[in-house]
């Protein structure tokens, strides 16, 4: 069975999910980037699938893309971070990896979740 990749939002100054947002998933090889997934938050800061499942998971160095700075021009707070970048490494593609956000207006952090 192969591993899935996943992720949600959470505007913690609100705190409540970040509807709205949209997510890019970039794949980072030695020649360059390549764009595998946009997709936008859904009402529980989730997407309505995972980023990437099955055979499409595989070993190597993958970033998130997550633009802030577009959900907060949607609404009365001033936006200071525009795309928030999490970069990192999937070794074993049997695994679930789930790089979950919390995001503020003038701050982030992230974490490997489960």
């Amino acid at each position: 069975m192969r591993g899935r990749l996943t992720t949600h939002v959470l505007d913690v100054a609100l705190g409540a999910p970040a509807a709205g947002l949209r997510v890019q998933l970039w794949r980072i090889r030695d020649d360059g980037r390549e764009l595998l997934k946009e997709a936008f938050t859904n009402e529980d800061g989730r997407l309505a699938e995972p980023l990437l499942s099955g055979e499409a998971m595989e070993t190597g160095q993958y970033e998130l893309l997550f633009d802030v700075g577009d959900y907060y021009r949607g609404s009365a707070s001033v936006a200071f971070l525009e795309w928030v970048p999490v970069r990192f490494h999937m070794a074993d593609p049997d695994s679930h990896y789930h790089v979950p956000l919390l995001v503020a207006p003038g701050g982030y952090s992230t974490y490997r979740g489960s």
